[in-house]
């Protein structure tokens, strides 16, 4: 029996600048937030106003995979929610799966262009600076390319037991991952 896997990102209304300090994600607000469920065949956005509905989505996956969102997605939802969703929700955060193998935290660009010959088409700052502007479906779609790419990253990973990454020196590197698919048992922790 396939399992529901929810490939997940959320961008926000503020940056690190804004709040404080990195110390202080929970003040960042959400924008957006967007999934895609293996289960559902779909993606789902949602709006700061639906952000209850993004967590009992999260809440109900049978694994939540991500870039960065343990130590980041998470903690910006941690302002909406009082429960501690890094040790109740299981998840794989495919960057903290390569930072144990290189040593340091790579870009989801660096891997995703590496692997797919396809990167990001913005980043975060730019999806605040929408935000400010008004510019709500710009961030959406930024966001589902985002889970998108995620998703196409982690699926080359389970189909070929690596993914490529280009180091800052413009060098191309195999890194090995064990990463589950939706029609395995899934056994990972937080």
């Amino acid at each position: 029996m396939s399992k529901n896997f929810v490939y997940f990102d959320l961008e926000t209304q503020k940056s690190a600048n804004d709040v404080g300090g990195w110390g202080h994600k929970d003040k960042m607000l959400m924008s957006v937030g967007v999934t895609y469920s293996t289960a559902e065949g779909k993606y789902q956005i949602y709006s700061e106003k639906r952000v209850q509905d993004l967590i009992k989505e999260l809440l109900q996956a049978d694994l939540v995979i991500g870039f960065n969102h343990i130590h980041f997605d998470y903690e910006v939802l941690m302002g909406y929610t009082v429960l501690d969703l890094k040790g109740q929700i299981p998840s794989l955060d495919l960057m903290v799966e390569m930072e144990t193998h290189l040593g340091h935290r790579p870009k989801l660009e660096a891997v995703a262009a590496a692997s797919l010959g396809a990167g990001k088409s913005a980043d975060g700052l730019q999806a605040i600076k929408w935000w400010r502007e008004g510019k709500i479906m710009e961030i959406a779609e930024y966001c589902c390319f985002d889970v998108k790419v995620t998703k196409l990253v982690h699926e080359y990973g389970v189909k070929h037991g690596f993914v490529r990454y280009t180091n800052r020196f413009n060098q191309t590197q195999d890194v090995p991952v064990n990463w589950p698919s939706a029609e395995e048992k899934v056994e990972v922790g937080a």
